[in-house]
């Protein structure tokens, strides 16, 4: 894992991809928005957003919204995926939190991704964190 600035990042529009799908969120449970921005190989770029559902197991959240879009598209290997998320109720993109992505999630993403994949955390419009896959999900199966 390392940290870069936000500004200078050249993940900047897949973030800001992931913040835009975000505002789309279902989450009248919850209140926690969550966006995902999935770069495929042939550089296309898949969002998806937590949508809730009141029977909790009905859920679906952000990152395997975007990965279900793009598989239905035909892209079957993923490159990156940038996760943004935050309360309803944030003042601005300085109060986003660290949004990881859940076990189901991170198994998800295996399944399709190319060896290089991974996985850029945000937390605000200053710093990002980014990991591999192996990182996140060590001896995936």
């Amino acid at each position: 894992m390392y940290t870069e600035p936000y500004e200078t990042s050249d993940y900047k529009y897949l973030i800001d991809a992931a913040k835009r799908a975000a505002e789309r969120a279902y989450c009248p449970y919850s209140g926690f928005r969550v966006g995902a921005a999935l770069l495929t190989s042939d550089g296309n770029i898949s969002t998806g957003c937590n949508v809730e559902n009141r029977s909790y197991g009905a859920t679906i959240c952000a990152e395997r919204t975007a990965a279900v879009k793009a598989i239905s598209e035909g892209r079957h290997n993923f490159n990156a995926v940038a996760v943004v998320g935050y309360y309803e109720n944030h003042e601005s993109d300085d109060t986003m939190t660290y949004c990881m992505p859940c076990g189901i999630c991170r198994q998800f993403i295996a399944e399709f991704a190319v060896p290089a994949d991974f996985i850029i955390i945000v937390t605000d419009n200053k710093s990002i964190k980014i990991y591999t896959l192996d990182e996140l999900l060590p001896e995936a199966f």
